[in-house]
């Protein structure tokens, strides 16, 4: 299908801010949770020094943790300003307001000066960007020469099923994810190193797999009238999460850490 830009972004903003988006994903919106999200700090070597900017971060579980365990400074940006408050929110509960901040940004022109930043991570949410190599300049030109970049992502083979083609494919990172060369090639445009590649098909089998018992006990959860949900489509979420999990094992979908360096130079706006 050929998706408007606008009403994917929109359909982003208002899903992933949802009690229904809640439930069925929990706290970390992504394949692997904080575990990855640790994994993504360690490679991109942060320390107590380190600036990090979170791209789409949602409630703010990753940049928490990070800031957290690492000692670092985060700002994160998100779409929805609801999301922004709830992290702004957890921040203060954490005790780490001093350390994290959140703000509405879009990744596809991010208010920042050029070199902001010493690290920069995006988990599960470039794929969904539809001016994708709008994101991946804007990515290069907030960090500073020789700042690294974390992306962990969906990877697709060329033909998926035409469940995972959808409007709700694609707020869930499926629909336009892209082949691994393809992440390879719009980085490496942008001006990046390419450093790391990790693949984590197990992680997202996982998430399938829990998502799909999660679709039970909210079906149960609506029917009896504990959550509201009336513009949730269950029939379609079911048949795409079915078809998710088939792909996930064909070798068709999976789920990849990358991690690349931006030139030692001055950013230079093409």
């Amino acid at each position: 299908m050929s998706a408007d830009p606008a009403a994917v972004k929109k359909c982003c903003a208002n899903l992933y801010q949802t009690e229904a988006a809640r439930l069925l994903l929990g706290d970390s919106f992504h394949p692997g949770g904080l575990a990855l999200t640790e994994r993504l700090g360690a490679l991109l070597e942060l320390n107590r020094s380190s600036h990090v900017l979170d791209v789409a971060a949602g409630t703010g579980a990753s940049a928490i943790h990070l800031a957290g365990h690492y000692r670092c400074r985060v700002t994160g940006v998100d779409l929805s300003a609801e999301n922004v408050d709830r992290a702004n929110t957890a921040a203060q509960s954490s005790g780490l307001a001093d350390r994290v901040h959140f703000q509405v940004a879009d990744a596809e022109s991010l208010p920042f000066p050029d070199a902001s930043f010493d690290a920069l991570l995006c988990e599960c949410a470039f794929c969904t960007f539809p001016a994708k190599t709008v994101a991946a300049s804007e990515f290069a030109r907030v960090l500073r020469p020789g700042g690294k970049l974390g992306i962990s992502d969906l990877t697709r083979a060329p033909q998926l099923p035409e469940e995972l083609q959808t409007l709700m494919a694609w707020v869930a990172c499926i629909a336009d994810a892209q082949p691994l060369d393809q992440y390879h090639s719009l980085l490496q445009s942008a001006g990046f190193t390419l450093a790391v590649t990790e693949p984590h098909d197990s992680a997202l089998d996982d998430m399938v797999r829990q998502i799909r018992t999660r679709l039970l006990a909210f079906e149960i959860a609506r029917a009896l009238k504990k959550i509201s949900a009336p513009n949730f489509d269950l029939a379609a979420a079911k048949q795409m999460t079915l078809a998710a999990q088939d792909a996930v094992r064909q070798g068709r979908l999976g789920y990849v850490i990358i991690t690349a360096t931006i030139s030692g130079t001055s950013y230079e706006h093409s």
